[in-house]
């Protein structure tokens, strides 16, 4: 069952998202802002402005997730402007950022990550990944650029939705099988094996 507003609202105010803001926030002193907070089925979170990282092509390497090399990422720029605090995702290339929300996901609920339309619309592909039963922490997030232009991400503003689909409980939770993303803190997590 996908779970709705009222069952968010009630779990989040229990620790599965801190911080939680219980309605959908849109504007901030007078300034639209890319939305975040509780909708109708879902949850929008933000990014974070603490760490955004953009891979870059190093001559003679593969990108091996194996065997991930932390020097094909670089740490991208935080700028401020009237309209706020962003990152500069350049034309064609793949980004990783970090949710602003810790989530404590309960142990009978799966959770998916879902792009929002406002970057849908710009190129901006957020990569759709899970938060399974019992996981906590920061999720890593990852976008692709598709269009040919540069993109903008807003910092502290609405990035994707979670939504939350509650099950019967499952035999081994993501804790119990001690995941190796489990408790990510709000930097971005590298791939591991």
């Amino acid at each position: 069952m996908i779970c709705n507003d009222i069952w968010i609202k009630e779990k989040a105010e229990q620790g599965m998202i801190v911080p939680f803001t219980s309605e959908l926030i849109r504007t901030i002193d007078n300034q639209n802002i890319i939305s975040y907070g509780l909708s109708s089925y879902g949850y929008d979170i933000r990014l974070s402005s603490t760490e955004f990282k953009i891979f870059q092509h190093i001559p003679g390497t593969v990108v091996d997730p194996k065997n991930f090399n932390p020097e094909n990422l670089k740490p991208a720029k935080l700028h401020k402007d009237e309209n706020g605090l962003f990152f500069v995702l350049p034309a064609h290339s793949y980004g990783l950022g970090v949710a602003e929300e810790y989530l404590n996901i309960p142990d009978n609920v799966s959770v998916i990550c879902l792009g929002k339309s406002t970057y849908a619309r710009v190129g901006l592909i957020a990569n759709v990944t899970p938060a399974e039963a019992g996981w906590k922490g920061h999720l890593t997030l990852e976008f692709s650029n598709s269009s040919s232009a540069d993109c903008r991400i807003y910092a502290n503003e609405g990035i994707v939705q979670l939504v939350f689909f509650l099950g019967n409980p499952c035999k081994t939770t993501y804790q119990d099988r001690k995941g190796k993303y489990q408790n990510q803190t709000k930097i971005v997590t590298l791939p591991k094996v």
